[in-house]
């Protein structure tokens, strides 16, 4: 248990203690030194109870009691845990490591470093508890700590209101978590996840509990927070997508799995939500532009494809998916950093022709893309042929759903299949192949295009485009010296293009577990480790397989017919709906932010006009009143003379007439 402890306590203590560090070059050194090294020590002490821990590890000290309810510090490392622990800090090691690269620019390191190892803490620390109040705190720490990684780079004026949008539309599922959490630790008369488990419950609370994990994780209705995430930096997007806040809400159901298991209704409607939140992700990622749009998107969809694996009873399925799609889908946005650390900027349309340039990164990324498509025998195809496997049996009436849901989902991720097929060619075609597009950066017709969150790493460095300008326009320059036609010269050896060491390496590395990790569903050990069943041929494969090469094949031929054209471009009059997601995002601007805000509003001028009203008039009233007892305390002295006399004679009759009467 001490290595539990201290896996959680190395990003910790030196998130905290980065905190102190000042925002100044003078700190940068100190803060990447110490933020790789408590990643690496968490990643050493994940590994070394993966390799010696058989049977779950648990540990306690009581905290704090309210009435009969006690919280306690609770820490439990079971199979499951540990093998997601070594995701998280594997991950979080090569976002350290490449962020020194990548940020190499950026003043305010020392903070964004110290952020990232708290981030990885708090997952950690998600990933370990055995009491639901520390569960909680990790969650919401998560929460903070993307607020301020998302918006990190303040350069960028869609920065702050993409962490303030992420921070709001998770805090809407959390909500509905916490007061899940509260109502469980009320029926079983402890927080302890243990004692949880072992209770029966409403199924409502279940319900409750998936308002978290759809925040979370990116889940429809609360999907719209993740595609604006992208513009932190592209290493948070990395953390944020492969191994912690996306991942978990997918973890907790699979840790609370007897508490969803009681409440069909709730894995009912998680089955609904994860299909269309598959079938969205996957069609939104077909029409983007931004190349890391696509890969948030491709997010949204493969976190649909875990939670429906959860669904219909596969929780190991889900756990899988998440352990190969937590390596590739790192692999994916790193490489796509090293491309746009190159190229400038974000857009595809501002990409090609960079497979020869960029080698080492163009084959990591077809492992990646290829992982991503299920492409066999690459790691993701072993997690996802797994969860439409699981699928087709509950289909057939063996899951946890009624067999009409597990069809819808069946399908949907067939579907997605042939769509994750389609959007991955094109992103490799766009980026890597066909004609170097012209530089446009400086054109006057693009001065009103909005620029790329290029952010801080790329000041003073000359992007790809403008490099290949300069040798075209030296070309030029020669031929015309030479007084022979101003043509293009001979081509010339492609230029290097392949990014710093301190990037390349964790891209290289990552493509290792992008590749292999699936390969041990066909270890037996590991697939009982796993609960996964054994690999075999089925139709829903053969399905699979064969929309697979459907939907790569449209893509090239789309491609092949004009290289230098967009394969999305045959979407035609579908493609801005699909660009904009179907415009969710606007329909919930219509229906709940712009009704809150005018809510907020009313409630605001109320405030002002009654309850200030009310409180000023009072105070207004006191001061009118001191004022005239004020001007009579200052009165002559005649005039007080006479009152005085006045209230004498008053007293004198009220007293006469009194005694009279009695």
């Amino acid at each position: 248990m001490a290595l539990v402890t201290f896996m959680i306590a190395a990003p910790l203590l030196v998130g905290l203690g980065g905190l102190l560090l000042p925002p100044t070059r003078k700190g940068r050194l100190p803060a990447a030194a110490f933020g790789i090294a408590a990643a690496a020590l968490a990643l050493l002490c994940a590994v070394t109870l993966l390799a010696t821990v058989r049977e779950p590890i648990t540990a306690s000290a009581e905290w704090i009691s309210f009435g009969d309810l006690t919280v306690r510090l609770g820490l439990r490392a079971d199979l499951t845990a540990i093998q997601v622990s070594v995701a998280v800090t594997a991950v979080a090691l090569a976002v350290q490591i490449y962020s020194v690269g990548y940020l190499h620019r950026d003043e305010r390191y020392a903070p964004y470093a110290a952020q990232v190892s708290l981030f990885t803490a708090a997952m950690l620390l998600v990933v370990t508890a055995d009491d639901l109040i520390l569960l909680l705190i990790g969650w919401e720490v998560m929460g903070a700590c993307s607020y301020l990684l998302i918006g990190h780079d303040r350069s960028l004026p869609e920065a702050p209101r993409a962490a303030v949008k992420a921070f709001l539309v998770t805090r809407v599922g959390d909500v509905g978590f916490l007061l899940g959490i509260a109502f469980l630790a009320a029926h079983a008369g402890s927080f302890a996840i243990e004692e949880v488990l072992a209770g029966t419950y409403p199924p409502w609370i279940a319900l409750l509990l998936l308002a978290g994990v759809a925040g979370k994780s990116a889940q429809f209705p609360l999907h719209t927070w993740l595609p604006d995430a992208m513009a932190g930096p592209t290493p948070v997007s990395a953390l944020i997508h492969a191994a912690t806040m996306v991942a978990s809400g997918i973890y907790l159901v699979a840790l609370l799995y007897p508490v969803f298991v009681q409440s069909p209704l709730a894995l009912s409607v998680l089955g609904l939500v994860a299909a269309v939140t598959l079938l969205l992700g996957a069609l939104a990622a077909t029409a983007q532009d931004d190349i890391k749009r696509v890969l948030a998107w491709s997010t949204v969809s493969q976190i649909g494809y875990m939670a429906a694996a959860l669904a219909i009873g596969a929780p190991g399925a889900a756990i899988f998916h998440l352990l190969t799609h937590a390596a590739f889908k790192a692999l994916l946005f790193l490489a796509a950093g090293c491309v746009i650390h190159a190229v400038g900027s974000n857009q595809m349309s501002r990409m090609g022709g960079l497979r020869r340039n960029m080698p080492d990164v163009f084959w990591c990324t077809v492992i990646g893309l290829g992982a991503l498509a299920g492409l066999p025998p690459l790691s993701g195809f072993w997690s996802k042929e797994g969860v439409i496997a699981a699928a087709a049996e509950a289909r057939d009436g063996h899951g946890q759903v009624p067999a009409w849901i597990a069809l819808v989902v069946w399908v949907a991720a067939l579907l997605g299949v042939a769509l994750t097929a389609w959007y991955s060619t094109r992103l490799l075609l766009r980026v890597f192949f066909g004609p170097v597009p012209p530089v446009r950066a400086h054109e006057p017709e693009a001065a009103a295009d909005k620029p790329a969150p290029v952010g801080p790493a790329f000041v003073g460095k000359p992007t790809y485009l403008e490099l290949e300008a300069a040798r075209k326009a030296k070309a030029l320059a020669e031929a015309a010296v030479a007084e022979e036609p101003a043509t293009p010269s001979e081509p010339s050896p492609p230029r290097p293009l392949d990014p710093p060491a301190l990037m390349h390496w964790p891209v290289m590395a990552l493509a290792v577990p992008s590749a292999l990790l699936g390969l041990v569903a066909l270890l037996p050990d590991a697939r009982t480790d796993l609960a996964l069943a054994a690999p075999h041929v089925s139709l829903s494969l053969i399905l699979a397989l064969a929309l697979l090469v459907t939907g790569a094949a449209s893509a090239w031929w789309l491609w092949h017919r004009r290289p230098d054209s967009d394969p999305a471009g045959a979407l035609g009059r579908l493609r801005p709906l699909l660009a904009n997601a179907f415009y969710l995002d606007q329909i919930q601007e219509l229906l709940v932010v712009r009704p809150g805000r005018a809510i907020a509003e009313a409630v605001r001028d109320l405030d002002r006009s009654v309850v200030d009203g009310a409180v000023e008039g009072v105070g207004r009233g006191a001061t009118g009143l001191g004022g005239l007892l004020a001007r009579a305390h200052r009165a002559p002295l005649p005039r007080a003379a006479t009152a005085l006399l006045a209230g004498a004679v008053l007293i004198g009759v009220a007293a006469a007439i009194l005694g009279g009467v009695a």
